[in-house]
């Protein structure tokens, strides 16, 4: 009986004490709730920041992109204008010898007949030896001097409208030179913010992903490729149309044209520049898709084949990209860039400049991503390219 009240009590107590230290340790496991809790907010905050910041790094290359094409242009119509001046001034230049020959020409006449006189002129009309040849002396040295006073007359009006074609030429110019400093200022302050932003994003990136998570982020951003590629309208029919339009309309040089198949091997490279990753080489997420070529940002970039812009838009890891349908289930794709010049709809040649090198999509060194699908299946594109 003893014992078994021993043993009752025993247990009560070791109830009490396992009760009395599972209470002392509700605090502790409410702290570390707490800060799971923190932790899983940080995480949201941080995954806003940092959507917010890609967001607004698309928002910046664009607006980048727009700017420098933008310049691009400014400086051509500079060029341009330059250009034009200086035929201007030539022409002024060339009119005024003209007007000074007329010159030298019209006040030898003066002294001509100034030494003539009036007494010489009346005995010419009244010479009566040959009154046929002194009207006819007459008559031309009347028409001369008209025909060179209209031309000196022309010739000064003319040099007065040149003269005011060289102030506006000069005008136009000095406006395009002030826009193209502003231009130039408001590329450097974007430039400036495009950086700060890639170095806040790459910040973001630090504190919120593991490898782990930028493995999954960049295999997010070749399915939203893949899912963007799925969604593309197909343009077979349309394209073989436009294709046989083309072969009708277009003389001579008919390379790059017709079936993207028969031009394995063939076709040209979009830039020239050095080949810094292959198809099939490693990359965090597995294997580049494509080539990476480097070049110089700003440089021209030339589609290999005649075909359809299908999409021509900022994606997340791509930047600007430009995709061309060339049929067939043939598509090449070109990332990175840094302005586009094509639409999506508008057809293109081969060797049409359709973008620019850039470093957009967050990436820190210029250069161009370059594809091909076979429905939405990666080719290596070195196969492609004439050797």
């Amino acid at each position: 009986m003893k014992i078994t009240l021993c043993l009752f009590l025993l247990l009560i107590f070791d109830g009490q004490l396992v009760y009395a230290e599972g209470f002392q340790t509700n605090p502790q496991l409410n702290k570390v709730e707490a800060d799971i809790n923190d932790v899983k907010q940080d995480m949201q905050r941080l995954s806003e920041e940092k959507n917010g910041m890609e967001e607004l790094l698309a928002d910046i290359e664009k607006h980048y992109g727009e700017t420098a094409s933008s310049l691009k242009t400014q400086l051509i119509i500079i060029e341009q204008q330059r250009q034009g001046i200086a035929r201007i001034q030539q022409e002024i230049k060339s009119y005024k010898r003209e007007i000074d020959s007329l010159n030298n020409e019209l006040v030898g006449q003066v002294k001509a007949a100034y030494l003539m006189g009036q007494e010489q002129r009346l005995k010419l009309i009244l010479n009566q030896q040959d009154p046929v040849i002194s009207s006819r002396i007459m008559i031309y040295f009347n028409y001369i001097n008209k025909e060179r006073l209209k031309n000196l007359s022309n010739k000064e009006a003319a040099v007065k409208l040149l003269g005011q074609l060289d102030q506006q030429k000069k005008t136009e110019t000095e406006l395009l030179q002030q826009n193209l400093e502003q231009k130039k200022a408001e590329q450097a302050l974007l430039d400036q913010d495009r950086k700060q932003r890639s170095k806040l994003l790459v910040k973001l990136k630090q504190d919120y992903s593991s490898n782990e998570h930028q493995l999954s982020q960049l295999q997010e951003n070749e399915i939203s490729l893949k899912n963007l590629m799925n969604s593309l309208p197909i343009t077979d029919e349309e394209l073989a149309v436009n294709v046989s339009q083309n072969k009708t309309q277009v003389q001579g040089n008919n390379e790059f044209k017709g079936d993207f198949s028969t031009l394995k091997s063939s076709l040209p490279w979009p830039i020239k520049g050095r080949l810094v990753q292959t198809f099939g080489s490693p990359r965090a997420d597995g294997q580049w898709d494509g080539v990476l070529i480097e070049a110089n940002e700003g440089t021209e970039i030339k589609a290999v084949a005649e075909g359809k812009v299908v999409y021509a838009e900022w994606l997340k890891g791509y930047g600007m990209l430009t995709i061309i349908d060339h049929g067939n289930g043939y598509m090449s794709l070109y990332a990175f860039n840094q302005s586009l010049y094509k639409h999506t709809g508008e057809w293109i040649e081969a060797g049409d400049v359709i973008a620019t090198v850039g470093q957009s999509g967050g990436r820190n060194q210029a250069g161009l991503y370059f594809g091909i699908r076979q429905n939405n299946t990666p080719l290596d594109p070195e196969e492609w390219f004439h050797r």
